[in-house]
């Protein structure tokens, strides 16, 4: 039986804010893209779904709140931020996961977003996370996702519009606690997947915002000007071609208008193209011996001052395993332990890609700094592996210390370039909290992953070999050497952004081993491209 919609949808709401500028956010280039516009649009829309469970096809009411720029020109990108998906499933839709034995949930969403600009068009997905929650015992679940998105960068003028399309919902299902549960039974039942789509009564067919681009843009979403999705907005009367009597106007027009929105790689959920990242071979100043590895890394750290995240693009990493050896004994378990060693490696220095970032938030300027983040040591990894005798299972944990200085190449605020000088960084290496600091003194970072693994199963977290999360957090150090005799820029950085506890997420990818290589073809899941790089390219998570 379908159940009716409980929820009467609400038209978008659009609110604008002026957003003020100051001068003084040079720390605030540590933050993901977003637009040098001077306003902010404050979306928030809410909309109906129809979603398959268990039970057949329910409905459900989806709010989608975000921030986009007031305007933006041509090619500029931008992200949509502090954006929050929130679903809300029928008491129907409780029913069928209670059935399933769980008791609480975790959710994650994943929301298909069309981007048109006159007549192209593109899809960007917006990805979410939500905090754990227990079923409720009657009534609706709701469920509150967060996430950052792709960045966006419109092609030609004309309004750029965002609609919302289909949303699908990851539900990592959780039992009542296993200490009063059959200890011989799974102590989670397992994940659902949700696939919901815009209901057809939908308003506006899902329009989330408009964001005029260049000189041909109408207006923000919500003004008299603005319409559908699709809208070339601004555009000369038939008649008229803007001064252009033999047609050159209309063709102009006509391939701007087949210039589809460009949606930024290098965002979480999206794969990097192998043409944007650097390389990650061994060479003859860098030759590789039989325990020789390379991956490539990415992520991202917060900055606690500028309630940001700092992004990582894909960065290359040769890698020398070590070998193992016998750890201390543990009853039940025989113990390995391994020290690996890795650098970083980007034309011929031990340091990532040089990155950019920029920032605009309320009573701030827009700022873009471009930065790199260069070892002063040698990384090191220490893993220990402990195989169990009952069932053979492994748990891996793996400590990677590395002392990495951050280094602000080029600095803008408000478009004006400020003059940071050649040795602006932080006076010493990033600094964790070390977990055995008696064996690892110094300043360092140290980040940490796990993997497990089932006999005869795929592991799962993070290993060497096959990659995955690494986290952890870090301390930001004063910075130093940063302005000109005439304009002292220390203080101002360190004021900004040094501080402890900012929290950091890395993905490593899979390693390529150069002595004993499996290459990609078309009917083999490799590990190493021809060229002996590795084939995995790792995705940002947040």
């Amino acid at each position: 039986m379908k159940a009716q919609r409980t929820a009467a949808s609400r038209p978008l709401r659009v609110r604008v804010r002026t957003t003020s500028t100051a001068a003084f956010v040079v720390l605030a280039a540590l933050i993901p893209t977003t637009a040098s516009a001077t306003g902010t649009q404050e979306v928030e829309a809410e909309l109906p779904y129809v979603c398959a469970l268990p039970s057949g096809q329910l409905p459900a009411t989806v709010r989608i709140s975000a921030d986009f720029p007031e305007r933006a020109e041509v090619g500029e990108a931008f992200t949509p931020s502090g954006v929050t998906t929130t679903v809300e499933l029928p008491e129907e839709a409780v029913a069928d996961l209670t059935a399933l034995d769980a008791t609480g949930i975790r959710a994650a969403t994943r929301l298909t977003v069309g981007v048109a600009q006159n007549a192209a068009t593109a899809t960007a997905t917006w990805r979410g996370s939500a905090e754990p929650v227990a079923l409720p015992e009657s009534g609706p679940l709701t469920l509150v996702a967060k996430g950052d998105v792709p960045s966006v960068a419109g092609r030609g003028d004309g309004d750029l519009t965002f609609s919302a399309g289909a949303l699908a919902v990851d539900l990592a299902l959780e039992a009542a606690d296993p200490a009063v549960s059959d200890p011989g039974a799974a102590t989670a039942p397992g994940s659902l997947t949700v696939d919901c789509t815009l209901a057809e009564d939908a308003p506006d067919q899902g329009l989330l915002a408009t964001v005029p681009v260049g000189t041909g843009g109408s207006g923000p979403s919500g003004s008299p000007s603005s319409s559908g999705a699709a809208e070339t907005s601004g555009a000369p009367e038939d008649g008229q071609r803007d001064g252009q009597g033999d047609g050159q106007g209309d063709q102009q027009r006509e391939r701007q208008s087949e210039r589809s929105p460009k949606v930024l790689e290098n965002t979480p959920g999206t794969a990097a193209d192998r043409d944007d990242v650097p390389p990650c071979r061994y060479d003859e100043q860098h030759p590789p011996t039989d325990v020789s590895l390379n991956a490539y890394i990415t992520g991202y750290a917060n900055v606690n001052k500028v309630k940001g995240a700092a992004y990582l693009p894909p960065s290359c990493v040769l890698i020398e395993q070590g070998i193992p050896v016998p750890g201390p004994p543990e009853p039940g378990y025989l113990v390995f332990d391994t020290v690996s060693y890795a650098n970083f490696h980007y034309q011929e220095r031990k340091q990532t890609p040089p990155f950019e970032a920029t920032f605009l938030s309320f009573d701030f300027a827009p700022v873009k700094a471009t930065m790199v983040l260069e070892q002063t040591g040698t990384m090191r990894i220490d893993s220990r592996v402990k195989l169990s005798l009952t069932d053979f299972s492994t748990t891996t944990d793996t400590y990677v210390r590395a002392p990495l200085v951050l280094h602000v190449l080029d600095l803008e605020v408000n478009g004006t370039p400020l003059d940071v000088g050649s040795e602006c960084r932080t006076e010493t290496s990033l600094t964790s909290e070390d977990p055995d600091p008696a064996n690892f003194p110094g300043d360092h970072v140290v980040v940490y992953g796990r993997g497990e693994q089932l006999l005869g199963q795929p592991a799962t977290g993070y290993l060497l070999l096959t990659g995955g999360v690494l986290s952890g957090e870090t301390t930001v150090p004063a910075f130093t050497g940063c302005g000109t005799d005439v304009e002292d820029l220390d203080r101002l950085l360190t004021a900004s952004v040094s501080g402890p506890g900012n929290f950091i997420k890395q993905v490593q990818g899979q390693t390529c081993s150069i002595a004993n290589p499996v290459y990609q073809t078309p009917n083999t899941k490799g590990e190493c491209t021809k060229d002996l790089q590795p084939y995995q390219i790792p995705v940002a998570e947040r």
